[in-house]
């Protein structure tokens, strides 16, 4: 009965870590589609934000089915079943985060949602998005405390960069105009926000593992 149950935890364990794959591969798409202005592609991240709501769908189904079948009462597997709950909803917002990306890039076809200049900026918080969703399905995956509490210098640096675009939409010498700030001041916002829950993924892993919420050096 123990072995059936810890396998139904594993099931929900690596069920999360392929969502993380799930919406990394979207956000990489989605930045793609982005900067290359190609409404294909954009349009199949769309298309496929159903398959990370279905999978959410399902890992929930499974959460809530063993709370009501097993009704587990040791602590840590109480923990496990509803954490793994909360994971689904944060790595869930993180695959819409990248949908909003992919509207952008549609929204803009065929010309460009970002300017030139900006595209460097724009790409490299697409490729952090990707370290630090790698990062957060390795800390499901392996429950591994250090490494979960070392996700937050890599948010730090997605934070660092959403400041610079802001700094960059303020001067004065912006001569892209309203729209393009407004697209690019949302565009770093989903990036930013997309850190955001990949961190929170982490603290809930510590506090799974421990029993405590880890103290945010941001704090």
């Amino acid at each position: 009965m123990r072995d059936a149950f810890q396998g139904e935890l594993d099931h929900l364990r690596n069920g999360l870590v392929e969502m993380t794959q799930l919406v990394g591969f979207a956000m990489a798409r989605a930045t793609n589609a982005l900067l290359e202005a190609d409404l294909a592609l954009a349009e199949s991240v769309i298309s496929h934000d159903k398959a990370i709501d279905q999978r959410r769908d399902e890992l929930e189904e499974k959460a809530c089915d063993l709370l009501v079948r097993q009704q587990p009462v040791v602590a840590t597997d109480l923990r496990t079943v509803i954490t793994s709950l909360q994971m689904t909803a944060d790595i869930e917002r993180m695959g819409d985060l990248a949908l909003h990306v992919a509207k952008v890039a549609r929204m803009r076809y065929p010309a460009s949602a970002v300017p030139p200049e900006m595209v460097a900026l724009l790409m490299e918080m697409g490729h952090l998005a990707q370290r630090i969703v790698t990062k957060a399905g390795s800390v499901v995956a392996s429950r591994d405390v250090s490494a979960a509490l070392e996700l937050e210098a890599s948010d730090d640096e997605m934070d660092h960069l959403h400041a610079r675009m802001f700094r960059t939409l303020m001067s004065p010498d912006w001569p892209h105009g309203i729209q393009t700030a407004v697209d690019l001041s949302q565009l770093a916002r989903f990036y930013e926000r997309y850190a955001d829950h990949a961190v929170s993924v982490a603290r809930r892993v510590v506090y799974l593992v421990t029993g405590e919420w880890p103290v945010s050096t941001s704090d």
